[in-house]
């Protein structure tokens, strides 16, 4: 499924319905809001509750952090970027990423709104829980600071230039993935797995378009 057409205003309508279409959308802090909370507590609940030690809260905590990277890559190379003749699949791909290729400077669905949000978390949580018993308390909350860390720099990314050297090779993975070939560059938070799976652009032979980056970034008011 390709998306090329980028549209400068607006936002695209993935229902008829206006309260479904409110609940598409959200503003970082309000996902920021409902999470931090949860990490800092969890983590204490490890640690206090259940007794681990900080050296294992810490590395279990590093651990689910750096799955958040692969299972964002995943996600974003197999479901965001599903490609599939059946119409159903194409909006539901549509609904979860279509919308940002066509409307890259919308900036009220970088981050899955509240309610699907928790209702996903949930059954990640659940299925952790599941495969790891206890430790999901403290793998759990890096995992969900990963997802964190990833729609704030998706954020960063259309809003401003990197703010540092050793970032833009991070920021022009992503601006490319848009303009140049949506079948590389899945990488948001971290290139890693891009390099790892052989998805990342090669910078060093890529013009930047500096026009076609201007259209994803978001306007300043």
């Amino acid at each position: 499924m390709q998306f090329h057409k980028i549209h400068n205003t607006g936002q695209a309508q993935l229902f008829r319905n206006k309260y479904l279409e409110m609940l598409t959308k959200s503003h970082p802090l309000v996902i920021w809001t409902m999470y931090l909370p949860v990490i800092i507590y969890l983590l204490y609940y490890s640690n206090n509750t259940l007794l681990y030690s900080d050296t294992k809260v810490l590395l279990t905590f590093l651990g689910g952090i750096l799955f958040w990277t692969f299972f964002e890559y995943i996600a974003h190379r197999y479901v965001f970027h599903w490609v599939s003749e059946k119409p159903r699949i194409q909006k539901f791909a549509y609904i979860l990423h279509g919308n940002h290729h066509h409307y890259p400077r919308d900036k009220q669905r970088l981050f899955m709104p509240p309610v699907p949000s928790i209702l996903i978390a949930s059954v990640i949580f659940g299925i952790m829980y599941l495969l790891t018993g206890n430790n999901v308390f403290m793998f759990f909350p890096g995992f969900m600071l990963g997802y964190l860390l990833y729609g704030s720099i998706h954020y960063a990314i259309h809003a401003w230039n990197p703010p540092f050297k050793w970032m833009k090779p991070l920021w022009r993975n992503h601006h490319l993935h848009h303009y140049k070939n949506e079948h590389n560059g899945f990488g948001v938070s971290s290139t890693l797995w891009d390099h790892l799976f052989g998805t990342m652009f090669d910078l060093k032979n890529e013009k930047e378009d500096k026009e076609k980056v201007k259209e994803l970034m978001f306007v300043k008011k």
